[in-house]
């Protein structure tokens, strides 16, 4: 089921969501080499506590931390650890969820640490513009097959791939709600977007294959050939005109 927002329930998930997006600054300001992945999971915890508000991830479906600390071909999910620690040339996926007033935000993005590769630095560019393309489409009379299309034509064209076992989602009073937000897929198919639908749109772009694989911990998500990926993700809310990228600070987005 597609939950509508209205205007009073877009006014509270503002809320969560700013504050998402600055616990989702807070760990990347955090990213230079020598710090663990435990403590950029701390900092994102503490962010969203002092505000009054709850960790999204923490707990949700056992997942023990307050934060994905992803590193290098790590897709998604990396769980944060005191023994990983973030090295030079490494780049780094935090991806933050926050509660707060009966609404959840998410929100992602890849930070390099330190002087990364050529590579790694197009890696990046590519997957945040993804975003953007994609949202071009996150209009009233679209459909959701839209902005996915526009994701994967995007990537593919700039010689990259888009991760096929994980896809965007709806996000409200629950983190994960219906539709499901892919980000590959042939234009005009499926659902069609309506104003007041809140959506968390999250390109995951690898350098080599689409194939992932998941780790014993029963988590971390890695890319199948080991090579690099980057992940990139905002909270939006469809309007009458241009879509609202809610994971900000005030107008200001990561």
């Amino acid at each position: 089921m597609i939950r509508i927002k209205t205007e009073q329930e877009l006014e509270q998930m503002r809320v969560a969501c700013r504050l998402t997006a600055i616990a989702r600054k807070a760990a990347a300001d955090a990213v230079h080499p020598g710090v663990t992945t435990g403590e950029i999971d701390r900092i994102v915890r503490k962010t969203i506590e002092d505000a009054g508000g709850k960790p999204s991830f923490l707990g949700y479906a056992g997942f023990p931390g307050s934060a994905c600390v992803s590193i290098n071909d790590e897709v998604i999910h990396g769980i944060p650890s005191d023994t990983r620690v973030v090295k030079e040339g490494d780049i780094v996926k935090v991806d933050v969820g926050a509660y707060i007033n009966g609404f959840h935000g998410d929100c992602a993005c890849t930070v390099p640490c330190g002087e990364v590769s050529d590579e790694a630095k197009r890696l990046i560019e590519v997957t945040r513009q993804s975003f953007y393309e994609g949202i071009k489409f996150a209009r009233e009379g679209f459909r959701v097959s839209d902005i996915s299309a526009a994701v994967q034509r995007y990537v593919e064209k700039n010689g990259f791939s888009v991760v096929r076992a994980y896809v965007g989602h709806g996000v409200g009073e629950n983190l994960h709600e219906s539709p499901e937000v892919p980000n590959f897929g042939r234009p005009g198919h499926g659902l069609r977007l309506q104003r007041g639908m809140t959506i968390a749109v999250e390109p995951m772009v690898n350098v080599g294959v689409y194939d992932i694989k998941v780790l014993p911990d029963g988590w971390t998500v890695k890319t199948r050939d080991g090579k690099l990926s980057a992940h990139y993700e905002n909270t939006i809310a469809i309007t009458d005109g241009a879509p609202e990228i809610m994971t900000n600070i005030d107008g200001e987005v990561l």
